[in-house]
């Protein structure tokens, strides 16, 4: 059996997360949704859990990050093309987020970030698979 992979986030509007992730192509698996959170699927093994930040802080006794004067996370995702990576964070933009900077230093690899309602930042990458090893 595959492992299944969530990385969680914390969210200060659910509906708002939902809503935008929903915009850039994302589902969302019904079974893990209450009001306290979501999971979105990103494959098979892969899922975000977006928590209402309240929620969220009942994991940990640690404080949450303020994602507008720091990192918390990193999260790179990988498309099938550069065109994809446009796209994406093309949608991410004219959903709310807000675009950040390219990578494009190498012929193999071409990658744009963004940065969610949250604060989140997320790079989306195209890596020539005749490139790879």
């Amino acid at each position: 059996m595959a492992q299944l992979t969530f990385v969680n986030l914390p969210v200060k509007n659910l509906d708002k997360s939902v809503e935008f992730f929903t915009k850039l192509g994302y589902a969302f698996n019904p079974q893990f949704a209450n009001a306290n959170g979501a999971c979105m699927i990103i494959n098979d093994t892969f899922n975000v859990m977006f928590m209402v930040e309240p929620f969220f802080q009942s994991f940990t006794e640690k404080e949450l990050v303020d994602t507008s004067k720091a990192i918390q996370s990193y999260i790179c995702l990988s498309v099938d093309s550069r065109e994809a990576v446009n796209e994406m964070v093309n949608k991410a933009v004219a959903a709310g987020g807000t675009a950040g900077n390219t990578q494009d230093e190498y012929d193999f690899m071409y990658g744009w970030d963004y940065t969610d309602l949250d604060g989140h930042k997320w790079s989306i990458i195209w890596m020539d698979p005749a490139a790879e090893g």
